[in-house]
């Protein structure tokens, strides 16, 4: 509503009103317009001062749990509010459990969760829901409107809220089953005749102490055999780092599209190899030759020991679009001279091209060690000295209906490796980062 179209009307009824000595054309645009004015000033300040604040209680977690949510607003001036409307663009894919409290938006698979509040002066009001995380992604929350005006009614104004957050939903965890895979290591363990580390669950026998060593050396029995100092001597074993290389294109020819269900094993593979190799004490690193959300460049995770390395890896995986950048080879070969040398490379991929056969052979040449998992429905190629791991993705016989926002669901989730849904354990809070809210 036009403040300065009405007060021009009211003052020109005034003016007749005083020019032809009618009192009620006087007194009715006088009141009218102390009316606009009082509604205009508190229009003004109605959005002053006020606090919006999203709380999940968990910020990253596996797709089919559930995560606790509160909404605060708080009102901190002496102006009350007699409404108050909030509405927050929300995707589905993490949005509450009924569906129904979103209203519709013109954006496929996002939604709006909309509030109305009523305020005092200095008065907090909260609102729980109970999210479910549906599907793989990172997806982003707001910026939320809020929307108020004066008592009357008469004006509205808005204005929106920031920062925006994120919310991280991690891939699925596959089964051993479903890899068929030993339960110990995948990978193995290998002996090396490079003295890079020593192993000591693998004693190779004693020999004389040296000022050098260790009193946790010392070899007790030996010492009390012989009458000198003995200590032990272990098998040398290689470096335990493991780098998956991960080709998100489905199709040999990255024009041809994505097969989206093919992508998304490969997807919950990769991500149950890197909790496998944390596990087992691996370094583990990631490259791909695929693009993070709101990125345009291939990324890249070098190896670690810190405790939320595994963190890092599932949130980067959870982040993976199916943009190719280049193709897998060639991004390969461009990247293995900046690999750790001594790293185990775990190749991940659904196409068996005869050019990754080649950048397979180079890298053998190189020194490289190289174990590849394929997925793609015919085996791959004999390569002397790297190990093939043929597991052909196999779709399920009969899919169930899905609400359009479900694409992953909760498939291999029931066994997942030593993480329950139903559990908010040391181990969960691990991989989610350790603090509520992360």
């Amino acid at each position: 509503m036009a403040l300065n179209r009405w007060l021009f009307l009211l003052g020109a009824l005034f003016l007749i009103g005083v020019i032809f000595e009618v009192p009620v054309m006087v007194a009715f645009p006088t009141m009218l317009s102390v009316v606009f004015l009082v509604a205009a000033w508190w229009q003004s300040r109605s959005l002053n001062g006020m606090e919006y604040k999203r709380s999940p209680y968990y910020k990253r977690s596996f797709p089919g749990e559930r995560v606790a949510l509160q909404i605060e607003v708080e009102n901190r001036k002496w102006l009350p509010l007699s409404w108050l409307r909030v509405v927050d663009p929300w995707p589905k894919a993490v949005g509450p459990e009924d569906e129904e409290l979103m209203a519709p938006s013109h954006v496929q698979d996002e939604g709006y969760l909309t509030n109305i509040y009523s305020l005092r002066w200095f008065e907090r009001a909260r609102r729980c829901y109970d999210l479910i995380f549906r599907r793989r992604g990172v997806y982003r929350l707001g910026p939320a409107r809020l929307e108020s005006g004066d008592l009357f009614g008469i004006f509205e104004c808005q204005k929106e809220v920031e920062p925006t957050e994120y919310l991280t939903v991690f891939p699925s965890l596959l089964s051993l089953k479903d890899l068929e895979l030993t339960a110990e290591d995948p990978l193995g363990v290998r002996r090396t005749r490079r003295r890079l580390f020593e192993d000591p669950n693998l004693p190779m026998g004693v020999r004389e102490y040296q000022p050098h060593d260790s009193f946790r050396r010392i070899h007790w029995p030996a010492t009390a055999r012989t009458g000198q100092l003995q200590v032990n001597i272990y098998q040398p074993v290689s470096a335990r780092v493991m780098i998956i290389c991960m080709n998100i294109s489905t199709f040999a020819r990255h024009w041809e599209g994505v097969n989206p269900e093919r992508m998304e094993h490969l997807i919950e593979l990769t991500a149950t190899l890197a909790y496998r190799g944390v596990e087992a004490g691996y370094q583990v690193g990631l490259i791909s030759n695929g693009t993070l959300s709101n990125s345009d460049q291939p990324f890249r995770i070098l190896p670690g020991c810190s405790p939320k390395q595994l963190s890092r890896l599932l949130e980067a995986l959870a982040g993976v679009t199916p943009v190719v950048i280049a193709p897998f080879e060639r991004f390969l070969l461009q990247e293995a001279p900046g690999l750790t040398y001594g790293a185990t490379l775990v190749v991940v991929t659904a196409v068996n091209r005869p050019e990754l056969g080649e950048a397979l052979v180079r890298l053998k040449r190189s020194g490289r060690r190289v174990i590849v998992f394929s997925v793609a429905k015919e085996p791959p190629p004999f390569i002397p000295g790297v190990n093939f791991l043929h597991r052909p993705y196999r779709p399920p016989a009969f899919t169930p209906e899905r609400s359009p926002v479900s694409m992953s669901g909760t498939q291999g989730h029931d066994n997942m490796l030593k993480v329950e849904t139903t559990k908010r354990d040391g181990k969960q809070a691990k991989i989610r980062g350790g603090v509520p809210g992360e």
